[in-house]
């Protein structure tokens, strides 16, 4: 009788001891789910790598990319199920690279579906009117002639339907639709809104993105 007794409460505790573990692991499991949901429809964190962007964005900006304001694409397909809102000029957006999908850019759109782009003598042009309060800059011209990114005129380009026209804000040394063409918009993924760390421009933290 004794030793039956003194078996039941050992056994109890192993029995606690597996519901503990079994409950760590289910909540382990519903966090990662609930990651990997937020980050594939609603929010995701990228770094800049390159100063393709400057000044709007320095290499080691650590930004956050709104997923969802564009509207909830199924994974992998690309295929907007849920329309929310589409991309507007002046958006910097990340996508998927058209000539290699295994990388993201990040650009400002400058022209959307019908829009006529034209660059003339570094002034930019959409649908043959000045591009208002453009954030894009130059070098000066004897430091970048020989740059192959420097566009001093460009166009004019139609952007057809479904597609967008991005470019750099730092025109001297950006790759983008200059070159490679126009965006489809099932390869956007979504706005960039903010800079949530920056090294070694920790000021630059919890800045906006214009």
């Amino acid at each position: 009788m004794e030793s039956r007794s003194n078996e039941e409460p050992e056994q109890g505790r192993k029995r606690k001891k597996k519901s503990a573990l079994r409950e760590y692991a289910e909540a382990a499991a519903i966090a990662i789910l609930l990651a990997l949901f937020i980050r594939t429809f609603v929010v995701q964190a990228f770094k800049i790598p390159s100063g393709s962007m400057e000044p709007t964005l320095l290499i080691g900006d650590h930004i956050l990319v709104n997923k969802f304001i564009y509207g909830v694409k199924l994974p992998f397909i690309r295929k907007t199920v849920i329309p929310v809102s589409e991309p507007d000029r002046g958006d910097v957006i990340v996508f998927i690279y058209p000539v290699d999908p295994g990388k993201d850019f990040i650009k400002r759109v400058i022209g959307l579906p019908g829009d006529k782009v034209e660059i003339i003598d570094e002034k930019l042009f959409v649908n043959d009117r000045p591009y208002p309060e453009d954030p894009g800059i130059y070098a000066k011209r004897s430091t970048h002639l020989g740059n192959p990114g420097s566009k001093y005129n460009f166009g004019p380009v139609t952007v057809p339907e479904g597609h967008y026209f991005v470019m750099g804000d730092n025109r001297d040394h950006s790759y983008d639709s200059r070159f490679w063409g126009f965006v489809p918009e099932p390869s956007i993924k979504g706005e960039a809104f903010m800079i949530y760390w920056s090294w070694p421009h920790w000021q630059r933290t919890f800045d906006t993105i214009d």
